[in-house]
């Protein structure tokens, strides 16, 4: 194809061009697979648009980012060409405004950028969703999460060693792919934001460090959520967004008691109030506060609203651990993003 504009390079191995790659920044820290001619062009044959489209700007730098870009960056992250349509989505759904990609990837806070993949694509490419749905062991999830993070490195002007601050960060900076466990008895991510079962779709979110909750000694629905109150109030009022990761354990309890989603979200906003005096002596004042002993028994609660709880079953059959996953800027600042693959 000789369509193709980036820049050749020429090595007498792949561990030579790997260790130039290295060296020039253009990894993760991890090594690649050289993103020959070749290869490249297999990747671009899993789509219709020309090499040198446009699918978006980096938001502060407005760098053009090609499909041909990301179509290297998905080589090098080890995707077999058939990911190729999903990773292509997603770096398209980071790049809208509402994301700020920009901010996300300079900021202290230390987002890494979560997908879920969902709908029938997602068994077609062997997305896990299961036991260890956050571990390694799974190609489609590892690199398909993978390529989303070399294409922010390599296409926004990025790189990991110069514009990333973050102050701790998390390995979901590295890769950070899912699915939703199949055995989930509600609706899924994308049918919840109006979407037919029958889509495909990609979910982005800023997500910062997961913070596990364990509940095994009742099934019942309400013992099993308000063991999520505590690692709520760990991430501060007025929450725009907040992902709730169920795992199947928790989840068939608390549907098998006749609960939904609604009813989740109702319950989980009922509980997750304290005062904004409460609020101050930790490390998340409420809106308008300067921190410090306040003396205010006003309440404010952990979201803004139910709605605020994205719900999701993912994770092991078995173990009675769930997570919260809170948002960079609260959720508000970078807000989520579905596209149909």
């Amino acid at each position: 194809m000789s369509d193709l504009s980036s820049n050749l390079f020429e090595f007498k191995s792949d561990s030579e061009a790997i260790e130039f790659f290295l060296n020039k920044g253009w990894t993760d820290g991890l090594p690649i697979i050289p993103p020959t001619v070749e290869r490249v062009i297999q990747f671009l044959k899993t789509v219709p648009n020309h090499p040198s489209e446009v699918i978006g700007y980096e938001p502060v730098k407005s760098r053009e980012i090609t499909i041909e870009k990301i179509a290297i960056n998905s080589v090098m992250a080890g995707c077999l060409p058939e990911y190729f349509p999903v990773v292509l989505k997603t770096v398209e759904s980071i790049l809208e405004p509402k994301f700020t990609l920009h901010a996300i990837t300079s900021s202290t806070m230390g987002a890494g950028i979560l997908t879920v993949v969902t709908g029938p694509i997602a068994s077609k490419l062997n997305l896990h969703g299961g036991t260890s749905v956050f571990g390694p062991g799974y190609r489609a999830n590892a690199t398909i999460g993978r390529a989303v993070r070399l294409s922010v490195i390599n296409t926004t002007g990025s790189n990991s060693k110069q514009i990333d601050k973050a102050t701790l960060g998390h390995a979901g900076k590295y890769t950070w792919c899912i699915t939703e466990n199949p055995v989930s008895p509600w609706s899924s991510l994308h049918e919840d934001r109006g979407f037919k079962s029958t889509d495909n779709a990609t979910t982005v979110f800023a997500g910062l460090s997961p913070i596990q909750v364990s509940h095994h000694h009742t099934q019942n629905p309400k013992n099993i959520l308000r063991s999520f109150k505590d690692a709520l109030f760990s991430i501060g009022p007025n929450q725009g967004e907040i992902i709730i990761i169920l795992c199947p354990e928790h989840a068939i309890h608390i549907n098998n008691a006749g609960w939904g989603k609604a009813q989740i979200k109702d319950y989980l906003y009922e509980i997750s109030v304290r005062s904004n005096d409460e609020w101050n002596k930790g490390s998340h004042p409420p809106a308008g506060s300067h921190g410090g002993v306040s003396n205010d028994a006003t309440l404010s609660n952990v979201a803004l609203s139910p709605d605020t709880f994205t719900i999701m079953v993912a994770g092991g059959n078995a173990g009675g651990f769930s997570c919260v996953i809170p948002l960079w800027g609260s959720g508000t600042n970078s807000q989520s993003v579905t596209k149909i693959i």
